[in-house]
């Protein structure tokens, strides 16, 4: 057989087939080249996006963790300077304590009114109250109120929106008695109604407790400051937005919280910083010493004081010698200031060593009234109405058959540059009756111990605030805080 040779053209052919089966294996791979490309730049793409997503979530997230700290260092700042003005108004009113200025009655308030702002590096603070709805500087005085447990139902009628079976009800709740007054409310009242409580029969320690009294409601007690701090908040002027009602009016009206405490309390420390004397115990040097009475007028104070029915008050309604007479028991059974020209006629008409007592002076009268007690110390002291302070609604209420002696107690005070430096400074007065300042007695006096302080503090940082409310005593040292609250 003949061997077929491959021609030209098939050769040719060939070659040609070869050449195009590389190229589309060249194509091949770089079409899978692309595809790889595409595949990566997707992917990358996927990783930038899921990457932006967590930087940008991690910078929200560090973000607010920032300004949570901002946030807490600011609320730190704050609560620090609101504190700085408590302790500088405690600071003040120790200092009175202890050094005070037994000429000025007014010093104290004027000292506590230049600390009523102040700052620090990082903050500031304000301190601020409530008198007749306008707000004033400086600390709230407790005893420019009425103190609900040494006032009777009378008294207790001539606050605005009392009602009858309210003053009743409050009069049994501090009782220690069952009997139920008029329109009153015992322990069987609250337990019928399964309140879950019953009548403390012991002072109200606070004037929220006043809302436990059967017929009190929470309005009335509180009025528009819902939170007792004795400050407008916004909340408490912007109408019916929110809790409590208000009327908007730009004026707090504090309800009975306005008029009435449980917080003011008594002192044994006298005007001068000392300890009180007690005219039961106190000896003749003493006496003649801190009060510059006579030996002869020592001793009358001194059988005057043991009497059993002694009390201050009877020293402005009766004459020295009558009261040595009766040692404190003349004018037992009589209502305060009803006696004054008769137990001068009796001293008149008394025979012996009485009718050679010198009448008390007003210079004499006054140190009575500011160094001596006839408190022993064993139970304690409730606080009296500050006549300084007292607004004159609340000087009306106490005395609400004698207005006129009302308004002139308030002119009496205002013109005088140094306040009542004692309740006997009323004394003298045509326009007061001894029998109008004998009744305030038991009730008014003309220093004040215990104080709300409402300091607001203020951050530097980011303007944000906090507020501290304390109640602080000073008729001790050092002084103590009976309530403490922030918001």
């Amino acid at each position: 057989m003949s061997e077929t040779r491959p021609r030209i053209g098939d050769m040719h052919n060939a070659r040609r087939g070869v050449i195009h089966l590389r190229r589309g294996k060249v194509h091949l791979r770089r079409g899978k080249v692309h595809l790889r490309r595409g595949s990566v730049i997707v992917i990358v793409i996927w990783a930038v996006a899921i990457a932006a997503v967590v930087v940008g979530a991690a910078q929200v997230l560090a973000f607010r963790q920032a300004a949570m700290g901002r946030e807490s260092i600011a609320k730190v700042e704050a609560r620090w300077a609101a504190r700085a003005g408590i302790e500088e108004t405690i600071a003040v009113l120790e200092y009175h304590t202890e050094e005070p200025d037994a000429t000025n009655a007014r010093q104290l308030f004027k000292d506590l009114e230049k600390s009523a702002d102040g700052s620090l590096l990082s903050g500031t603070w304000e301190i601020r109250h409530v008198e007749d709805g306008v707000e004033i500087n400086g600390p709230q005085d407790e005893h420019a109120k009425l103190n609900i447990n040494n006032i009777g139902r009378t008294t207790l009628l001539e606050i605005s929106g009392m009602t009858m079976d309210v003053a009743d009800a409050i009069v049994d709740w501090r009782d220690s008695d069952e009997s139920e007054g008029m329109m009153g409310a015992e322990r069987e009242f609250y337990a019928n109604r399964d309140l879950g409580y019953e009548p403390r029969n012991g002072n109200f320690r606070s004037i929220a407790e006043l809302e436990l009294v059967a017929g009190a409601p929470p309005s009335s007690v509180r009025g528009e400051d819902a939170n007792l701090n004795g400050r407008l908040d916004a909340n408490e002027d912007d109408g019916a937005l929110s809790e409590p009602r208000d009327d908007g009016d730009g004026l707090l009206d504090g309800g009975w919280s306005s008029a009435l405490t449980a917080r003011s309390m008594g002192s044994l420390i006298g005007a001068s910083g000392e300890p009180r004397l007690n005219l039961k115990v106190a000896t003749a040097e003493e006496m003649e010493e801190r009060l510059g009475v006579t030996a002869a007028q020592s001793a009358a104070l001194t059988t005057f004081a043991k009497g059993a029915n002694a009390k201050m008050e009877m020293l402005l309604a009766q004459s020295l010698s009558a009261l040595a007479t009766g040692g404190g028991q003349a004018a037992a059974g009589q209502q305060p200031g009803s006696g004054r020209r008769s137990g001068r006629s009796s001293s008149a008409s008394a025979a012996g060593g009485t009718a050679s007592i010198q009448a008390l002076d007003a210079m004499q009268m006054r140190k009575i009234f500011q160094e001596a007690t006839l408190e022993d110390g064993t139970k304690p002291i409730i606080g009296k109405l500050n006549l300084n302070t007292a607004p004159p609604s609340v000087l009306r209420a106490l005395l609400p058959d004698d207005p006129i002696s009302a308004d002139a107690i308030i002119s009496v005070r205002g013109a005088s540059s140094t306040g009542l430096l004692s309740i006997s400074d009323l004394s003298g007065g045509t326009r007061i009756t001894q029998e109008a300042i004998a009744a305030l007695a038991p009730y008014a006096d003309t220093q004040s111990y215990v104080f709300t302080i409402t300091s607001r503090g203020r951050s530097n940082t980011t303007g944000l605030e906090v507020e501290i409310t304390a109640v602080v005593d000073r008729s001790t040292l050092p002084a103590r805080i009976l309530e403490y609250r922030e918001q």
